[in-house]
């Protein structure tokens, strides 16, 4: 009965320690939700004065950029899987992983090759161990994404969408990523962001007529953009920057998704850690009640049998 004291307060103890490791990891996470979300937030305005910018752009061009034209001239399409760097955040990495498995499984009946790029160790881990090619990665950054980082993958994967090369170059790009509603609620995201299609800007005559300010009254018109060297030009500094916003933005999102189910996991593990605590408590306590009838039958037993002879 001693022995089995002994195991339980160990374990106890061990458990203590976890419970401790596990508070101070959900702290840490519920701290550094705040700095993403303003970090996602500040984004905002950035990506929607570059969106009005390519809006003003298109009206003066007719929109036919790399960046916008569909190819078919290869079945090599690009997909960047954002998942984290470490576990201990429940679900999260899972569920980004199944979903790329079944993007890249519809791409592969589509006829299309699937070209897997990652973000995260445990994306990068997850295909290795599949044995699934990874054309890059980029490790080390998940839960706070620099902008360097969002630029070097968006300079790569606009490199790959503008290669003319059948080899080396892909017809689509694929975003596989988690975006952040709440603490208690980040969504799956499955987009395709190559080509691209801004959807601010205006389509038809009319509507481009509106944006120049000729409504019904041709008088009401208003100054026209002037763009030094050309529309052409402009667009094509600023579809870019575009892309590569988009890129940091989804970032962003899924940084911040994993901080808030790291804090979730870590809360809930803490509350199974003090649940073990207390059944090891009550479990030693038992083995000490045990051990203590156990001395005293024997103390009875002799007192008996001295009695007896």
């Amino acid at each position: 009965m001693g022995g089995q004291q002994r195991i339980y307060k160990q374990r106890i103890a061990s458990t203590r320690t976890l419970a401790k490791v596990f508070r101070a990891m959900e702290m840490i996470a519920a701290s550094r939700i705040g700095a993403a979300r303003r970090a996602a937030t500040e984004l905002g305005p950035y990506e929607k004065a570059l969106t009005q910018a390519v809006a003003a752009v298109a009206i003066h061009t007719d929109l036919d950029h790399p960046l916008t034209r569909e190819r078919h001239d290869t079945s090599r399409v690009a997909v960047l899987v954002v998942a984290s760097d470490r576990g201990m955040a429940g679900a999260y990495a899972a569920t980004i992983l199944r979903e790329s498995e079944r993007l890249i499984a519809r791409l592969e009946s589509e006829g299309k090759t699937p070209v897997v790029y990652t973000y995260g160790r445990r994306a990068s881990a997850y295909f290795r161990f599949r044995s699934i090619p990874i054309q890059q990665s980029w490790e080390g950054e998940s839960d706070s994404p620099t902008p360097a980082t969002a630029h070097a993958i968006g300079r790569e994967l606009l490199d790959r969408f503008t290669d003319p090369s059948q080899e080396s170059g892909v017809s689509e790009v694929h975003l596989v990523y988690t975006r952040f509603q709440t603490v208690m609620t980040q969504v799956p995201q499955v987009r395709q962001m190559l080509p691209l299609t801004v959807v601010d800007a205006p389509q038809g005559d009319g509507e481009r007529g509106e944006e120049r300010g000729f409504r019904d009254d041709p008088s009401s018109a208003i100054p026209e953009y002037e763009f030094i060297p050309s529309p052409e030009a402009v667009l094509g500094a600023i579809l870019p920057l575009y892309v590569q916003s988009r890129i940091h933005n989804v970032l962003l999102q899924s940084a911040a998704s994993e901080l808030a189910s790291r804090q979730r996991a870590m809360h809930t593990a803490t509350d199974n850690a003090e649940d073990l605590i207390t059944q090891y408590t009550r479990l030693a306590n038992s083995a000490r009640q045990a051990e203590i009838t156990q001395e005293i039958s024997e103390i009875v037993g002799g007192a008996d049998a001295l009695v007896a002879s």
